[in-house]
């Protein structure tokens, strides 16, 4: 309902009544005088007149109110330790597909291997829960998908040549704006779920922390718009997972990638790696090229790009 208030007043000239917006809506103005306060309380300012209410501005934040295609399987928090942690308990309830928990900040969250994620507020951190039908073997594509993904919406919104560096990472000009973390409950041959991982440096300055990473605002000069941004991947994601388990993926991830053709050092479980990287195979692990002809195929580990 508060979405559907909120869509009315940025959709109108001027001011709204309350004996209108009960009439389109199906409720009383004294149901509709509750839902302005509960925006008010969330950060909306809104103006109020004989002639009615008037959305002055609102909160630069991911509120379920502004995603009203995602209803109630989106959940928001100011301050979390983690949005995988979170979407975990709320699988364990019993949380459907779809489901996306985001925060505004975390206070622990992390990327591959159980590292740190630096998470201020100003970022995009969200989790998505997915129940793909598919088997275990095509598990390695989750990070290919979300990847992909991401840096087609920052292309296509922000007009940014955003590439990506296997496995998981989405860059600009060379610097790493988004990590990626994908983690998988399986039984057997059969997924029972999903949960991806989306940390984006959006509209904060991460400058001081070296020339290996970067944030939107700092490399596009202006903030970006966390709204377009988080919705936008949150739907591609889902139309992603239809391919999944089809060549088409791999072909995307191809074109985009800043890792193929070029000198590559990857640190793996069991040694380095040092080559050239010519290609990726059907479960998405990097096939390099040594300097002595013979190639070498790297399931996971830290790719360096020198």
């Amino acid at each position: 309902m508060k979405a559907a208030i909120l869509s009315f007043l940025r959709n109108s000239a001027g001011e709204v009544s309350g004996e209108v917006l009960g009439k389109e809506l199906g409720i009383s103005r004294v149901s509709i005088w509750k839902h302005i306060v509960n925006l008010r309380q969330s950060g909306y300012i809104i103006g109020a007149s004989p002639r009615g209410y008037r959305l002055l501005s609102a909160p630069d934040l991911l509120l379920g109110c502004e995603f009203p295609e995602l209803g109630k399987k989106l959940h928001h928090f100011h301050s979390i330790d983690s949005t995988m942690d979170t979407a975990r308990e709320l699988i364990e309830s019993g949380a459907e597909e779809g489901t996306v928990v985001v925060a505004e900040s975390q206070n622990s969250g992390r990327g591959r291997l159980g590292r740190e994620w630096f998470s201020p507020q100003g970022g995009i951190y969200f989790t998505l829960v997915l129940k793909p039908k598919i088997a275990p073997a095509y598990a390695p594509r989750l990070n290919m998908m979300a990847s992909v993904a991401v840096a087609k919406t920052l292309r296509r919104l922000l007009g940014v040549d955003a590439r990506l560096k296997w496995p998981n990472d989405v860059l600009i000009e060379g610097r790493k704006v988004c990590g990626i973390l994908a983690e998988m409950g399986a039984e057997m041959d059969v997924v029972k779920y999903v949960t991806i991982g989306v940390g984006i440096n959006a509209n904060f300055s991460i400058a001081r922390y070296g020339t290996k990473v970067a944030s939107l605002r700092d490399l596009k000069g202006e903030k970006v718009s966390r709204k377009d941004i988080f919705n936008s991947v949150v739907k591609e994601l889902l139309r992603q997972q239809s391919l999944l388990t089809k060549g088409e993926l791999l072909e995307e991830w191809k074109g985009l990638s800043a890792t193929l053709n070029r000198e590559i050092r990857i640190e793996t479980p069991g040694g380095e790696i040092t080559g050239k990287a010519v290609d990726i195979d059907s479960n998405g692990a990097l096939i390099i090229r040594e300097k002595d002809g013979s190639l070498r195929t790297a399931i996971a580990g830290d790719c360096f790009h020198p």
